[in-house]
């Protein structure tokens, strides 16, 4: 396999700066009037994660692309880091919401589309009751909290380099074998190795021996890791992580927020899994704030038992907007008719031609990368074969070659995932569309390797 000369690469990339400032002054006027009044030039920080010396400004988006302040149009294959996995501004959650803000917004109070919500997170993903968040972070520290009042237990468990949002105890990895807080953590309240035991995807024994001090309240995974590469789980894997889980009294939570890329079910349904919660966010309202969480009967009536009416105000789950009237008809809309059989019958295999198209310049190039899906997901990552655990995926991160590639693209018009390599199909994407990576992808990759 070739290597990429490094050289070669920072020249390649200083050209690549230079022509991303050059075809975007009206994106760098804006971001420069920012800084007076947005922290860091943005008004949220994730946002200076981008490869370019300062972030695009969008004017407008539909479907699989956007145009920004400077009047260049992308292929978005980013779609808001999975919020915007329906396309933007899907037709049909456009008039939900629009109905419904002429109806009134939040009114602490049920709507019918609260039933039908319920209903259909029922029928999808085979567990009977749920609740709505806004976003994932909170229905997973909801569920955390829910599954610590029910055990009776201190301790989560996660596993290393996982991904769940901003909740604390979720910050934590692994270095020379010892738990400690994650790099870049901004003020941890305690060390999340007070709060957290931590493992690898894909070891068994490991998880085994964590969990039988009978210590922990819940495991919390994502049934496939997707924010360090995509890392699907070992054969038999999940078959054993829950038989561990029940045989050692400890709740099993799957975070589906990203997952769902594998059909409208997520992968629980996809793979029959069986967890005794479940938490699904963003992309289930297309594009607007919202989140769900999932209970087993079992569990749910241990969770009745457990909490009171009385206190149901200041237990520390919930918000007053939770649950609102605009979130609830966004989400019935976008499950209705956007995240649907069909489209997924269409995302999926246009996921699949991304692999083969980025596979196909790999083996040409004889590049030590590799290339995989999940669903509508499709990632490539800067190491030989995939990655079984997380410290396999972390010890491949590659920032300068990552910044190129991310620039690259989108000085020709195509917008990746600015943490990592990856692709997120819409329903709104073409096959053309998905050529036009593959030709993208190769001019940048035979900038540095001919």
């Amino acid at each position: 396999m070739l290597s990429i000369d490094r050289a070669r690469l920072r020249g390649a990339l200083q050209t690549e700066e230079q022509r991303f400032i050059a075809g975007h002054p009206r994106s760098a006027e804006l971001f420069q009037r920012a800084k007076g009044s947005l922290l860091g030039g943005v008004p949220m920080n994730w946002m200076v994660r981008w490869a370019g010396a300062f972030p695009v400004f969008v004017r407008k988006a539909s479907g699989a692309h956007f145009t920004d302040v400077d009047g260049r149009r992308y292929l978005d294959l980013c779609l808001g880091d999975t919020g915007a996995m329906t396309g933007h501004a899907p037709p049909a959650t456009v008039e939900a919401i629009a109905a419904q803000a002429r109806r009134g917004l939040t009114f602490m109070l049920p709507t019918e589309d609260a039933v039908w919500v319920g209903e259909e997170l029922a029928r999808r993903f085979g567990l009977p009751y749920w609740q709505i968040a806004m976003t994932a972070t909170d229905a997973n520290r909801f569920s955390i909290r829910l599954a610590r009042e029910i055990t009776k237990r201190p301790l989560i468990l996660v596993f290393n380099w996982c991904y769940h949002g901003t909740v604390d105890e979720t910050f934590i990895t692994l270095s020379n074998g010892a738990p400690g807080p994650r790099r870049g953590n901004i003020g941890p309240p305690v060390n999340p190795a007070q709060t957290t035991r931590v493992v690898e995807f894909n070891d068994l024994p490991a998880l085994e021996a964590a969990l039988a001090p009978g210590d922990v309240a819940c495991v919390l995974a994502e049934p496939a890791m997707t924010n360090i590469g995509i890392i699907h789980p070992d054969p038999g894997y999940h078959e054993a992580l829950r038989a561990i889980t029940r045989r050692t009294g400890t709740l099993l939570i799957l975070d589906e927020t990203h997952t769902l890329c594998a059909g409208p079910g997520g992968y629980t349904r996809a793979h029959g899994l069986q967890p005794d919660m479940l938490v699904v966010g963003k992309p289930i309202g297309g594009g607007v704030p919202a989140a769900a969480y999932g209970f087993s009967a079992e569990l749910a009536e241990r969770a009745r038992a457990h909490t009171s009416g009385e206190d149901a105000d200041t237990g520390g789950i919930g918000g007053t907007l939770s649950g609102n009237a605009l979130t609830l008809a966004a989400i019935r809309a976008t499950l209705a008719h956007v995240l649907t059989e069909a489209a997924y019958e269409r995302t999926i295999p246009l996921a699949q031609r991304f692999v083969a198209g980025v596979a196909a310049v790999i083996g040409e190039k004889r590049l030590p990368w590799n290339v995989a899906s999940l669903g509508c997901r499709a990632e490539y990552w800067f190491r030989p074969a995939p990655a079984r655990t997380g410290s396999e995926a972390a010890a491949a991160v590659d920032v300068e070659l990552d910044r190129y590639m991310h620039l690259s693209a989108l000085n020709r018009g195509i917008l990746m995932t600015p943490f990592h390599n990856m692709a997120l199909i819409s329903p709104d994407t073409t096959e053309s569309d998905i050529d036009f990576h593959s030709q993208v992808f190769r001019e940048s990759v035979e900038a540095l390797a001919g």
